[in-house]
């Protein structure tokens, strides 16, 4: 008799997006001549960068010709993309990482859910609240949680750390024992930073209670004020306790085209006890190892794609891509404060998380703003138990669209 991975009945209901798409598939067939604008995923509007479309094209020639045809590529990533993103991603912020540091990967969901493979189910986990449901949703389907709890919305034996207008948004420290502490800056989904000082205090605490921070930074490339840092590795110590990742998804336009990359520095290391020898284990091997065994590499063509984002020509696409869309963030965020709604985010991130009036659940106010405004967002709960009372909107759309959602919402009563 076959046997099923029961920790994946403990999920609960399905994935967020996935609902959401539903529920707007619904409303779209009983509806069919009702224009619905959709500010819900974190998917972009905008076409990838001529540069790489260009570069992909290119690729694309040389694999259709024997002299230049190329077959499996490094599982690690070829050395002309990790070049790159050593000197621009972080040797010109003063961060030392070597190119053997760096695993290309097919984007930062895949990274985050798969990173989980080479830790064992014994760790607790912390994770921000609200959060993106893949750093939870894959914990829980590798056994390191309890059950769910319908009493207070939580899964046993996670430790969840609130990020909440009250407390500006800053997760405290845990009080608990935690072995792998969850953090993503600029967050997804309330588009809040941290200051440098602020993920010192984490790197401390790390490094005194022997924990790994998991860091998801695919946002960065929003960030728009002076002391917020770009990568974790800006701040001391970081490299003996930090995972790092990043997406071309949102800074390119990658979403569809699927490129990313984890770093993970040669310094973190953990003690183990192994028949009963305690030894000394590379986190950065035991990856390589499960890249290797699981993972066959991002083609050619995509990371000849990814690399001429670093061109002068990329960078000034990309740029004009990322404005764009922070305009785009202003134009909501501006928006919503004549509606009269208090918001967050949107000044390092396209994110915008606001409070829902009152009266609403924050599912009820999706279902509001669908029925009565066509507009889809993201219902806070959807991402936890502490984003009850919060919605998300993204800047990711058309400019057209965005200015017309807004005025939706702006004339509801």
């Amino acid at each position: 008799m076959i046997h099923i991975n029961k920790n994946y009945l403990k999920l609960q209901d399905s994935y967020l997006f996935s609902t959401i798409a539903k529920k707007v598939a619904d409303y779209t067939t009983k509806n069919p001549d009702k224009k619905v604008i959709k500010l819900g995923i974190g998917d972009v509007t905008l076409p990838l960068a001529n540069a790489c479309v260009e570069a992909m094209k290119k690729a694309a020639d040389e694999m259709g010709q024997k002299e230049t045809f190329r077959g499996y590529g490094p599982e690690q990533g070829y050395d002309f993309l990790r070049e790159k993103i050593v000197e621009n991603d972080y040797k010109k912020r003063g961060v030392n990482i070597e190119k053997d540091e760096i695993f290309i990967s097919d984007g930062a969901k895949c990274d985050t859910g798969n990173i989980g493979d080479i830790f064992g189910v014994e760790n607790i986990i912390a994770i921000t609240d609200p959060v993106y449901p893949v750093y939870l949703d894959t914990n829980v389907m590798a056994g390191r949680t309890g059950e769910y709890n319908k009493q207070n919305n939580k899964f046993d034996e996670v430790v969840y750390m609130p990020v909440t207008a009250e407390n500006n948004f800053i997760p405290e420290l845990p009080k608990e024992k935690v072995d792998m502490i969850y953090l993503c800056f600029p967050n997804n989904p309330t588009g809040t930073v941290l200051t440098k000082a602020e993920l010192k205090k984490w790197v401390d605490y790390a490094k005194r209670e022997k924990a790994i921070i998991l860091y998801d930074s695919a946002y960065e490339a929003f960030i728009q004020e002076e002391n917020v840092p770009h990568t974790i590795f800006e701040v001391e110590g970081a490299k003996e306790v930090a995972i790092e990742f990043r997406s071309f998804s949102k800074t390119a336009g990658f979403t569809g085209t699927r490129c990313g990359y984890v770093v993970i520095p040669k310094e973190l290391k953990v003690e183990e006890v192994v028949n009963g020898q305690k030894i000394e284990v590379s986190i950065n091997n035991l990856w390589n190892r499960r890249q290797c065994t699981k993972f066959n590499g991002v083609s050619y063509i995509t990371q000849k794609g990814a690399e001429a984002v670093y061109t002068e020509e990329g960078q000034k696409q990309i740029k004009e891509n990322i404005n764009y869309y922070m305009e785009n963030a202003k134009i909501i965020s501006e928006g919503l404060k004549e509606a009269g709604y208090e918001i967050f985010g949107g000044k390092n991130a396209p994110y915008i998380w606001l409070k829902v009036p009152k009266q609403y659940t924050s599912w009820e106010f999706f279902d509001y703003l669908l029925e009565n405004a066509n507009v889809v967002g993201t219902p806070g709960a959807g991402f936890g138990p502490s984003g009850e009372g919060y919605f998300r909107l993204t800047a990711f759309g058309t400019r057209e669209n965005t200015k017309e959602a807004i005025e939706r919402i702006k004339n509801l009563k």
